[in-house]
């Protein structure tokens, strides 16, 4: 967390990431080549970087997009999550590499300019079967790329975090464009069908897991018994709360993360100021509560940044009868210090 922007820095948990993300993108770029090589011995080198970054990019695209729920569903993905973006910028820069060699292979060596030679070598717009999938890799692509350019904070904190959170949500438009763009490829280009099968099972997958994990978070929220606490809501017992750790409901619209600390239980709203991170995923370090998504932190009692950050959340009252959580899902105004509910001996 930062009040001023600074290029990225790399610690010890993001060095080790990103050497691991190089080590098996290296490893995969090595197999694919060898057997590509044995498989197809007249295959050209253009033709080879062209496979190779096409895959690998897909596949790393298909990582990304599943990351976000594995971590909703297994806090150990989590640090996946944290570093997501250096994965996504390297993504771009693969597929990047190959749409310029498809550009050079293809459209690089005729009359017409190659871009407006992209659009018009294949006029069969009015087919599906037969429409021009380059054209959807192309714009693909310019997703992608805007997506790296504002990956820093600069362009969240100017663009706003919501118009950049809606210029980020486009991966979906991106990958729906993508699974066109290959599986129409594969049908024009393509002698054998087989291809069509691992993207299939990569589209399952990532569809699969959105809707698992929006069930599953879903259950986990929703709170539904009506109160009789004046305004209370029941929502837990203390023990399910891990130490330094949140439990996240839903109540009323109001999404609220309840921390265990000290003995103490405070709430907050669970939407990260900065950029709508999910701080009941992440845990209370040094005092503060943690956002995992990129690290702003909040106060528990009263939902503000330490100085001489100005962030603020809204804060619930809390109650504890006998080993039962109740929360007033009421908010007060963001920064409003609420007296945590003591634990005494209830729970651990």
């Amino acid at each position: 967390m930062s009040n001023t922007y600074s290029p990225v820095l790399w610690n010890r948990q993001k060095k080790i990431y990103d050497r691991v993300m190089v080590g098996l993108i290296a490893l995969y770029l090595v197999v694919f080549v060898v057997l590509q090589t044995l498989i197809y011995p007249q295959i050209t080198v253009e033709t080879l970087i062209i496979r190779a970054t096409g895959t690998l990019a897909f596949l790393m695209l298909h990582v990304i997009l599943c990351i976000g729920p594995l971590s909703r569903l297994n806090p150990l993905f989590l640090p996946l999550l944290y570093n997501r973006r250096h994965l996504g910028v390297t993504m771009f820069f693969i597929s990047f590499i190959h749409g310029i060699f498809n550009i050079i292979q293809f459209h690089a060596l005729g009359n017409a300019d190659p871009l407006v030679s992209l659009f018009i070598s294949n006029t069969h717009y009015d087919s599906f079967v037969n429409f021009p999938f380059q054209v959807f890799g192309f714009f693909a692509l310019i997703i992608l790329f805007l997506m790296a350019a504002t990956s820093h904070d600069f362009w969240l904190k100017n663009l706003s975090p919501k118009v950049w959170k809606m210029l980020h949500m486009l991966v979906y438009i991106a990958y729906a464009m993508l699974i066109l763009h290959v599986m129409l490829g594969v049908v024009q280009l393509e002698n054998s069908w087989g291809w069509l099968v691992p993207t299939g099972i990569g589209l399952v997958s990532v569809i699969g897991l959105h809707l698992y994990a929006a069930i599953v978070e879903k259950r986990r929220e929703n709170i539904l018994e009506d109160p009789d606490l004046n305004g209370f809501f029941e929502v837990c017992n203390i023990n399910d709360i891990e130490d330094l750790r949140a439990k996240i409901v839903l109540i009323n619209d109001e999404n609220i993360a309840i921390f265990k600390y000290d003995n103490k239980l405070s709430a907050v709203n669970n939407f990260c100021r900065h950029q709508g991170g999910p701080l009941g995923e992440g845990k209370i370090i040094d005092g503060c509560i943690t956002c995992p998504w990129h690290g702003y932190q909040y106060l528990p009692n009263n939902g503000q940044s330490p100085p001489p950050f100005e962030e603020k959340v809204a804060t619930y009252d809390l109650k504890i009868i006998e080993e039962k959580v109740f929360v007033n899902p009421k908010p007060y105004a963001p920064g409003t210090d609420r007296p945590p509910a003591i634990i005494h001996s209830y729970g651990n």
